[in-house]
């Protein structure tokens, strides 16, 4: 099966730049982080457009491969998944920029919070509307970024236990985030999960007892099983994309490849400067390509002087010069492609081209980085 979202008709998709999303892989990468969640339920992080593969198909995917709640950072993400008939548990746990708590207490998505000013603007958003907000409280464990930290957490806990007595808020989650979860042994760990467990009780005692415990990302589903409790979040697994440096692949498949086509091609001479700054020149009588896809597109700039290549007719070539905003030229030697003909810019490695994992790691990225720079204007065709 195929479907296209995007800003082009079929016929120029398949001719033009655009990111192939294999939505099997989602669902059987879910289905890989379900079984090694042993039992504990498996929340899909759907951010940032979901790692760029798109926000409602994705989910989608994830929710057929087992996931049974989704979480994202913005209550916007959250709503147009209410838009489009997901009716599971959602959490938008950074409900910062701009958000409507109106619109997420009638949507019932539930709202992550971290301090009692915050706290208070969501439960008069509940009072407004007749309905109690689920919220999960986060506490600072070790990150040091979002959550209350340890002086901050008895304020939290009695605002959101007042808040309960109320009527307006019903707690259902407490959660954090790990620093160092990718660094199997890092004493952060430990050290990160005795500080949650410490939180976990201060509640209780307090009269305040959440429906589900999380922490668990997706690297400490895979490696950190006391830190599982009621509840895990797996984000970048999903997509196929390991969390951790060593370990293998852990069975999973990446569900994107970038693709383009031929432009032009064309023969120059030896000698020939290629691309801004001339810094690349031909060794000898070439042929270069040029592909419609840049920097704005999600391809780094740097990509023209690190040495990558991409795959052209089944072969890799190297990127000539710098990498454009919105195209790149590749020295394809003696090779005479035509135009029309498909380029790859990183795939599952199927045909040869490099993976997203090879191509961040020969720029000194992260995957995700690369990810999230892919447009979301830039069509996406989904296969099944």
């Amino acid at each position: 099966m195929h479907s296209i979202i995007g800003r082009t008709e079929m016929t120029d998709v398949a001719h033009g730049t655009h990111a192939r999303i294999d939505l099997a892989a989602i669902s059987a990468n879910t289905s890989v982080l379900v079984s090694a969640a042993a039992g504990t339920p498996v929340m899909a992080v759907v951010k940032s457009n979901a790692y760029g593969h798109g926000l409602v198909p994705s989910a989608r995917a994830m929710l057929d491969g087992g996931a049974s709640r989704l979480g994202m950072a913005q209550v916007e993400d959250a709503l147009t998944l209410r838009q489009a008939g997901v009716d599971v548990p959602i959490l938008a746990w950074l409900p910062w920029r701009q958000a409507d708590y109106d619109a997420a207490v009638l949507a019932d998505v539930e709202l992550g919070v971290e301090a009692p000013w915050r706290l208070a603007l969501m439960a008069e958003a509940a009072e407004r509307n007749g309905r109690p907000v689920r919220v999960h409280l986060e506490v600072d464990t070790g990150l040091s970024r979002g959550g209350a930290t340890r002086d901050d957490w008895p304020q939290l806990v009695e605002a959101a236990r007042r808040a309960q007595a109320a009527g307006h808020v019903t707690v259902t989650g407490v959660f954090s985030h790990f620093a160092c979860a990718d660094d199997p042994g890092h004493p952060s760990i430990a050290a990160q999960i005795s500080a949650f467990d410490d939180a976990v009780r201060y509640a209780a005692a307090s009269g305040v007892e959440p429906e589900v415990r999380h922490l668990a990302s997706s690297a400490a589903v895979l490696t950190v099983p006391e830190s599982r409790y009621d509840l895990v979040r797996a984000g970048l697994a999903l997509y196929g994309l390991s969390p951790l440096e060593t370990g293998g692949d852990f069975g999973l498949r990446p569900a994107m490849s970038l693709r383009s086509t031929v432009a032009v091609a064309k023969r120059i001479p030896a000698g020939t400067g290629v691309m801004y700054g001339l810094k690349y020149q031909v060794a000898s009588d070439s042929t270069i390509v040029v592909v419609p896809v840049g920097y704005a597109d999600g391809l780094p700039r740097a990509a023209g002087t690190a040495g990558v290549e991409l795959l052209v007719a089944g072969r890799r070539h190297r990127i000539a010069g710098v990498v454009g905003m919105e195209q790149t030229v590749l020295d394809v030697g003696q090779d005479l492609p035509s135009p029309g003909e498909e380029v790859v810019l990183f795939g599952p490695g199927d045909e040869g081209e490099l993976t997203l994992a090879e191509l961040a790691r020969q720029l000194g990225l992260l995957p995700a980085e690369i990810l999230a720079r892919i447009p979301a204007a830039l069509p996406r065709v989904y296969v099944s």
